[in-house]
């Protein structure tokens, strides 16, 4: 590849980087919007007030459906965002690589020039080409080992050109590839946006259609679900392994400490605080105060962070839920988590078991 076509990548990159700082909607490629309006996403609601037991249990039902793939579509966005994040970082590291590459090579170009110069101005003989013309034995021993140093300089200037060039070229086309995953992943944030905004919409419209003693009614029948669960759980939970103490390490408790702390404060998807949380953003931001980073989302922590059975619980382990690792809490013990449940709602304390869970994984294992 030669000088002109790398100086043109690299400019073309680091003009590109401007674009980084921008929010991932104002770059992403525009998408057809395919995703159904709130109103056609939300089931029939009806007209007026609902006329039965039946009929609030069953919109009950309906949205926490609808803020479930809420859920699922902020942990998509989420994942998007983080790895629109590392992509950006990668492009950034690249195109100090590439500048520093054509530095480089404009360094290696010079010194092999001069080398050539001086060649030239001996009559095309280096200086220890000629000693070893020398009828001296000294100068000739010397004009020898002058003339393989020489050599290997060259050689060694040659050989560092053509690495160097060669690491550019792949510079620059890893620098390709990581903006248009770059670019997909931005196109994948905006597409999850929409998912979530519909959804949430279509939740809200259904709740807003009620009267204020059937939204009473309604989070009665959420708390009363919630129990049903959490007894059902308790009835069949197993006991705890022969052997395992259930306490918290250090970084657990510092872990339980920070969520527990966070306690009133709303829900707001893709939030990871101060003043706000969605599920995962609560328990990534809570480890990460207790010194263990851990994924950003529930599904990334669910498929990374190490398992453990449900009997070896203890305070600090994150209880994953439904089938899709769409949410996630933290036991903080006596059969309890805190965790950040959905739009509407606050950072709260609820039963382990007042959702389906899917599994445990212990961040400090």
């Amino acid at each position: 590849m030669n000088r002109r076509h790398c100086a043109a990548a690299a400019i073309t990159l680091v003009c590109a980087l401007g674009l980084l700082t921008l929010p991932a909607q104002a770059v992403a490629a525009p998408t057809p919007d395919s995703s159904p309006s709130p109103a056609a996403s939300a089931p029939a609601a009806p007209s007026g007030p609902a006329s039965s037991e039946r009929d609030l249990e069953k919109i009950r039902q309906e949205i926490e459906t609808l803020y479930r793939k809420a859920g699922a579509a902020t942990d998509a966005y989420n994942l998007a965002e983080e790895q629109a994040k590392k992509q950006s970082g990668e492009i950034v590291k690249l195109a100090k690589a590439i500048v520093d590459g054509q530095a480089k090579i404009a360094e290696l170009k010079d010194r092999a020039g001069a080398q050539a110069r001086e060649q030239y101005r001996n009559g095309g003989l280096p200086p220890g080409a000629q000693l070893v013309l020398s009828d001296d034995p000294q100068l000739f021993l010397d004009g020898i080992n002058k003339v393989r140093t020489s050599q290997q300089a060259n050689k060694t200037v040659l050989a560092q050109l053509t690495r160097t060039q060669e690491d550019l070229e792949t510079y620059t086309q890893d620098a390709s590839s990581n903006w248009q995953k770059l670019e997909s992943n931005r196109v994948r944030q905006a597409e999850a946006k929409k998912k979530i905004n519909a959804q949430i919409a279509a939740a809200e419209k259904l709740e807003s259609q009620l009267e204020k003693k059937e939204r009473d009614r309604l989070r009665q029948l959420e708390r009363e679900a919630a129990n049903r669960a959490q007894s059902a759980w308790l009835a069949t939970r197993p006991a705890p392994s022969v052997g395992v103490s259930g306490e918290a390490t250090a970084a657990g408790r510092a872990a339980v400490a920070f969520a527990s702390a966070q306690i009133g404060k709303p829900y707001v998807w893709g939030a990871t605080g101060p003043g706000s949380y969605d599920c995962s953003g609560l328990t990534s931001q809570a480890w990460a105060a207790a010194g263990r980073p851990i994924p950003r989302t529930s599904q990334e922590q669910w498929r990374l962070l190490p398992r453990i059975d449900i009997r070896d619980m203890r305070p600090g382990d994150l209880i994953i839920y439904h089938a899709d690792a769409s949410h996630v809490g933290m036991y903080v013990g006596d059969g309890a988590i805190v965790h950040s449940p959905r739009p509407g709602r606050h950072v709260t304390l609820a039963g382990a078991g007042s959702m389906k869970i899917l599994g445990v994984v212990r961040p400090d294992k």
